[in-house]
């Protein structure tokens, strides 16, 4: 590593992955520093037993030729590389109801969504029209969204309520807890979730839905090669502790090990609330340091991992949203120790284009930091094992045992079918990934004041930027248009926009 470059970026998450590419293409000299063992961040997998899972990335969308996100891809040189496995047409997502017995498919392309939808609701068809207009409408007032690096979105959007929106499209109860049914994309809160985050989490899928072969951190790896194609390095156990401030200028970083590495620019990939405690409270307006660290996070999870015995489980080519009841879509949060767990989202890992059985399943469902407050003070990751006593694997064992009872109402005999269960908590997501408290999705966005989350890629500091998934929106998409706007307050976002558009033309 040299002691200086043009562009130092701190954590390896998708943003500051792409951030660096964007910033190597133009001639940068950039450096990215990861603190753990594997780069990526929600993008990061792990192996058991030889089956592969995913942390954060359990589908992606948009990656047809032509859509949003393939451009993007496109322009950062990893499209062509990527292995991907379309999902069912029909159904890339099925939501269904215990109390009800019931499943409804979210099907690939609007006009298939809204005729596969009226199979179950055939006098909704108004209704389900709207509200497919209505989400195109929201997602096309997004100029980078759309790429597009003019225009400005209104203001108005941002105050529409995602439960109120879509109640307001109809009366039928089933259906409103249909079009809702995938909320735990964005952790819906029904008084808070805006429309527009609904609306740009949901929108990308129902273009197209793909699953990754063999996980999503080749997503990582050919971004690594990319950046490495122009010049860019990546380090890893390099933990940033502090960033030093002259005169309004971040002058360097410091690392756990004592080195120090200076540069022009800065762009920190990590948590809001911890960048700007280790730049330091003093170089902060009193009122922007006080909000921020206001900011909830986002509600955190329980992933139950699933590895079968070979040959006795079929391989499911769509996602399960489940609720164990219909009236309880955007309150599957609020739970007990009785009534938990309300909802869960079930996925499967694509290890071929073609497959007939399943190797492995990812359950997940909400679960509150709170819940492991006895062990919040102990640490552990690969690069830093320590152990968080038995306490910990006697409640990550009750709740796992829990958690497989009800999947097994929804999946009969799978329970036969399990070679051996993993376990991850929100105290693994905040050790891994970083987010405070392990939040799935950076700060909960509230559409009745929605410039509290508002946090700008540019801070006061002259050449300190911030990216990922807190800033703009989360998920692939989101974190990945949110590294463009971090880059556009560096390069200009007229130029940026236009050589992205060009990679595809």
């Amino acid at each position: 590593m040299k002691e200086r470059y043009d562009v130092v970026i701190v954590g390896s998450g998708l943003g500051g992955l792409v951030s660096a590419i964007i910033l190597a293409k133009e001639g940068y000299s950039v450096c990215v520093l990861e603190k753990n063992n594997q780069f990526g961040g929600n993008l990061q997998t792990f192996v058991r037993e030889k089956t592969i899972f995913d942390t954060g990335i359990h589908y992606i969308g948009g990656l047809s030729e032509g859509q949003n996100l393939y451009k993007y891809f496109k322009y950062l040189g990893i499209m062509d590389n990527l292995k991907l496995k379309k999902m069912d047409e029909d159904g890339f997502d099925i939501i269904s109801f215990e109390d009800q017995n019931k499943e409804y498919p979210h099907a690939q392309g609007y006009e298939n969504f809204v005729n596969q939808l009226l199979k179950h609701f055939p006098e909704e068809k108004e209704a389900i029209e709207n509200y497919c207009e209505k989400v195109k409408a929201t997602c096309d007032s997004f100029p980078l969204y759309n790429l597009r690096w003019e225009g400005k979105y209104d203001s108005e959007i941002l105050t529409l309520n995602a439960k109120q929106t879509i109640d307001e499209i109809t009366d039928n109860k089933q259906l409103r807890a249909v079009l809702a049914g995938s909320n735990f994309l964005y952790a819906g809160i029904q008084d808070k979730s805006p429309f527009y985050v609904h609306a740009l989490s949901v929108n990308s899928y129902i273009q197209s839905s793909w699953r990754c072969i063999n996980g999503g951190s080749q997503i990582t790896k050919q971004l690594i090669k990319q950046l490495k194609k122009y010049g860019g390095e990546v380090h890893k156990y390099k933990e940033v502790t502090r960033f030093n401030v002259e005169n309004n200028n971040v002058t360097s970083v410091k690392m756990k090990d004592e080195t120090e590495v200076s540069a022009t620019y800065f762009i920190s990939n990590i948590e809001p609330k911890t960048t700007l405690k280790m730049v330091g409270e003093e170089n902060f307006r009193k009122s922007f340091y006080s909000r921020i660290q206001s900011l909830e996070g986002v509600i955190s999870a329980f992933s139950l991992y699933i590895v079968f015995k070979p040959k006795t489980f079929k391989y499911i080519n769509h996602n399960y949203y489940h609720f164990k009841d219909s009236n309880e879509v955007w309150t599957a949060h609020e739970y007990n120790e009785n009534s938990w767990p309300k909802a869960y989202m079930a996925s499967m890992n694509a290890s071929k284009k073609e497959e007939e059985w399943a190797d492995g399943m990812t359950f997940i469902t909400y679960m509150k930091f709170d819940d492991l407050l006895p062990w919040a003070n102990t640490f552990n990751t690969t690069a830093e094992k320590n152990d968080r006593g038995e306490s910990y694997e006697e409640f990550k064992s009750r709740k796992a045992t829990k958690f497989l009872n009800e999947i097994e109402i929804k999946f009969p005999g799978i329970k036969e079918c399990i070679q051996s269960i993993h376990t991850s908590t929100p105290l693994s997501y905040r050790d891994y990934i970083g987010g405070h408290n392990g939040n799935m999705y950076g700060y909960i966005k509230d559409s009745n004041n929605p410039m509290k989350s508002f946090i700008a890629s540019k801070t006061k500091l002259n050449n300190l930027y911030l990216t990922g998934q807190s800033i703009n929106m989360h998920g692939v998409l989101g974190v990945t248009i949110g590294a463009v706007v971090t880059c556009s307050e560096i390069v200009g976002k007229e130029y940026l926009v236009t050589k992205i558009n060009q990679a595809t033309e």
